[in-house]
């Protein structure tokens, strides 16, 4: 029997942290080694070296052909993006931030070309994926966003939240702006296929990319630059390898199920226990060095 590919679709901000770089090669090695298909990159944090940063990472990754989206008007999350300028400058031809196609417009035809459902990888902020849940028809399918994502994609995987206190936290990619605030509550209260969430708890105490200290390679270069080469907290790698499993027993979780409810004003995530809900999010079973060695094995 054939073995299909699992398409995915990643969402990243790409922006002043390093872990979703070490996710980004975690994806890629699977796509790699036949597990999943990745369709597109699309960026939800827009700097000059956006795009072109995450095509030099690509190539590197002997992944060319990847199409890469960005949400240009996403430029106000302060901060100085400590790696994307020396790795936009590698040798080759990088695609730019005009070259490549607006975020949701890369999300919709992906969706709409797809025939087979598609899992989405979310490492970032949700302006991207609210705005494709309330999408209207266009060129490239007569459904509305909201049954577009119905139909087409299978599950979402959200690196989000902070789910280890009963009255809620605040979490990075849920809270960092008010349209952030915004955009998380509208997506994950009104999301049409079921969500995975894991927390700002279960990568906390995960440190992973030491492994590559002192290598010619532009992971470790990026680890470097953003003054951890001796490590990084590993939120998204953790995500990514969440994904790739498809359940979480098999990744080293137990799943709490619920609904996901976050403020909009201030981005506060609480949730509520629902053990028929269609979301959920993961609490570790196994030691930390379990998915620091895991990660370890598919970034050397």
């Amino acid at each position: 029997m054939t073995h299909i590919p699992r398409p995915f679709l990643l969402g990243t901000d790409w922006w002043t942290d390093v872990d979703d770089v070490v996710a980004l090669r975690v994806l890629a090695h699977a796509h790699k080694a036949g597990k999943i298909a990745l369709e597109g990159v699309c960026i939800n944090a827009c700097m000059a070296y956006s795009c072109p940063s995450v095509d030099a990472f690509l190539q590197n990754e002997g992944l060319p052909g990847v199409p890469i989206g960005v949400d240009r008007e996403a430029t106000g999350y302060g901060g100085k993006p400590p790696y994307q300028k020396r790795m936009a400058q590698s040798p080759g031809n990088h695609r730019t931030n005009d070259e490549c196609l607006d975020a949701v417009r890369l999300y919709r035809q992906t969706l709409a070309r797809a025939e087979t459902q598609i899992e989405i990888a979310e490492i970032g902020f949700c302006q991207v994926l609210a705005a494709v849940l309330r999408s209207p028809p266009d060129e490239f399918s007569p459904l509305p966003g909201h049954e577009l994502l119905r139909q087409k994609c299978k599950h979402i995987w959200a690196m989000a939240g902070r789910w280890d206190a009963p009255d809620g936290g605040y979490e990075y990619n849920l809270s960092h702006t008010a349209p952030n605030c915004r955009a998380a509550s509208e997506f994950y209260e009104n999301c049409p296929v079921p969500v995975t969430f894991l927390g700002f708890e279960a990568g906390l105490n995960v440190i992973t990319g030491d492994v590559l200290k002192g290598r010619d390679d532009m992971l470790a270069r990026a680890l470097k630059d953003h003054g951890s080469e001796n490590g990084r907290h590993s939120w998204d790698p953790m995500l990514a390898l969440l994904a790739l499993a498809g359940e979480p027993e098999q990744a080293g979780y137990r799943a709490v199920y619920g609904q996901a409810k976050i403020d909009p004003a201030d981005g506060k995530n609480t949730w509520i226990a629902d053990e028929n809900g269609s979301q959920r999010y993961v609490i570790k079973t196994r030691p930390d060095r379990f998915y620091r060695d895991a990660i370890h094995a598919m970034i050397l």
